[in-house]
């Protein structure tokens, strides 16, 4: 396997998303806009909450933690990208390809599971409000956190390990970035152990979709027996409820078209194939923002206060 890994690493793939743009140098000022909105944005929810000491509740923890996760994984995409627009050739290294693909899964699993652990957080706090105080406390937030992202490294160490040990025979990617399906094909010799560990992945993450719907019905049976819960319900669950579903529409795409997608759609599936990485890492502090009172609150007094109005 040691082998197998120095005679990939002398391997340059070309990246061949932007081949059919005619005008990918003005994109690079669209893109460059997009990028830095993103670190804007989810770095005002985050600095907001860790200096306001009445936003340090289980609720903003996750939601910061989210908004971390948010820069990762647009920092995974956007740099190379941009690199990719101003240059000739649209290359990148099996190290290099190894490196984005390890922080763009680890962002997309730790997204999912940050998901399911603010629907657990929901759950507790509006079905067992008596409890939550006792049950939610700081050190219970840190093993939440130090799980969601423990088990998001684990699951992208595990599947770049399921990839490295396969030679290469081909070095053509027709994206823009590195993804496990487009490397996998890459490959001249079995891959039976990469499509059962995806497999795996599939059903894991299934299960935690699952868990979220069925938190959702007890949220909703409960909300609507009281006002305060129903008000609780919708500043809190709606913007959870909206992130979730920007963030697994996003990933269905590139899923879909990745697999299905002809030569003749080709552009619409280099568009569509980035989404998961440029759309919830932009809307997401943009939803939460906008939902939460506390929040919103938090973010035009501080903004008053700079701007001396």
């Amino acid at each position: 396997m040691f082998e197998q890994m120095q005679n990939n690493s002398q391997i340059l793939i070309q990246l061949q998303g932007l081949n059919d743009s005619l005008a990918s140098r003005p994109i690079f000022v669209l893109a460059l806009t997009s990028y830095v909105f993103t670190v804007l944005v989810n770095l005002t929810l985050i600095v907001t909450v860790c200096l306001d000491e009445t936003l340090h509740q289980p609720i903003y923890v996750f939601m910061c933690n989210l908004c971390v996760n948010g820069i990762c994984g647009a920092s995974s995409f956007y740099p190379k990208l941009l690199y990719d627009l101003l240059a000739d050739h649209q290359v990148i290294t099996y190290a290099g390809c190894m490196t984005q693909m390890f922080f763009t899964y680890s962002y997309v699993f730790c997204e999912f599971t940050s998901l399911t652990v603010m629907a657990y957080d929901r759950f507790e706090a509006i079905c067992r409000p008596l409890r939550y105080r006792a049950l939610m406390t700081g050190q219970k937030v840190v093993q939440l956190l130090a799980f969601t992202w423990s088990l998001s490294l684990m699951e992208t160490a595990v599947g770049i390990f399921l990839l490295i040990r396969l030679p290469l025979c081909k070095r053509h990617i027709p994206k823009v970035f590195c993804t496990n399906w487009e490397v996998v094909k890459l490959s001249c010799s079995s891959t039976v152990a990469n499509d059962m560990y995806g497999l795996l992945l599939v059903v894991l993450h299934l299960l935690q979709a699952g868990l979220i719907l069925v938190s959702y019905v007890h949220l909703v049976r409960t909300a609507v027996r009281s006002q305060s819960d129903r008000r609780k319900f919708l500043q809190t669950c709606l913007p959870h409820l909206a992130a979730l579903l920007v963030f697994t529409a996003s990933l269905l795409f590139d899923t879909l078209f990745s697999r299905y997608a002809g030569g003749s759609m080709a552009a619409l599936q280099n568009a569509l194939a980035a989404e998961f990485l440029v759309v919830p890492p932009l809307v997401n502090p943009v939803i939460y923002g906008v939902n939460l009172q506390q929040v919103r609150t938090r973010i035009r007094l501080r903004f008053i206060l700079r701007t001396g109005t």
